[in-house]
């Protein structure tokens, strides 16, 4: 596998990662729900409503650190690269949590360029832990066997295809 499209699998696999937990959030960040007499935005947290098993953005990440610990067979030898990737999967969680509860707040009082500058705000976020989070896990993937790097191939491209076929959008929305 040539340099140029390791890099290339690793951003999306990265992003597929993180996909999920970022689009939930901004879709529950839409005044909608209120309007539907949902729970009042800010309530919890604002991806609270996403189906991954958890009640908090943590939760649901440290679910994922150990899902992905396990089906990446990692070994005592990649611990100190694995923490560091994991380390980062729950800082950008932290931020990203912290980054749409203070949009959810602010949505009662701002028009609907606000809204946009919002939105364009939390997508630029996002970007920034994705990069952050690819270099972690190229450390990480660059120190494995060839064997495992193609079993963590498959359980990245797996993780991909099972969002496709939930229907599941990379794309969020606006008020």
């Amino acid at each position: 596998m040539t340099t140029k499209m390791s890099h290339r699998l690793v951003s999306v696999a990265m992003f597929a990662l993180l996909a999920l937990p970022a689009n939930a959030a901004m879709a529950q960040s839409t005044p909608s729900a209120a309007a539907q007499g949902g729970p009042p935005p800010g309530a919890g947290s604002p991806i609270a409503g996403h189906p991954v098993t958890g009640k908090t953005a943590e939760e649901r990440v440290e679910r994922r650190i150990k899902e992905l610990h396990a089906q990446l067979h990692i070994t005592p030898a990649q611990q100190a690269q694995w923490s560091q990737f994991a380390e980062v999967m729950r800082q950008n969680a932290r931020d990203m949590d912290q980054a749409v509860m203070q949009r959810v707040q602010q949505l009662e009082t701002i028009n609907a360029v606000q809204n946009m500058q919002s939105y364009q705000q939390l997508a630029e976020e996002h970007a920034q832990h994705v990069q952050k989070l690819c270099q972690a896990f190229e450390n990480l993937y660059n120190g494995m066997p060839d064997q495992q790097k193609q079993l963590t191939d498959q359980v990245f491209r797996a993780n991909v295809e099972k969002q496709a076929q939930g229907g599941q959008s990379h794309r969020g929305r606006n008020g």
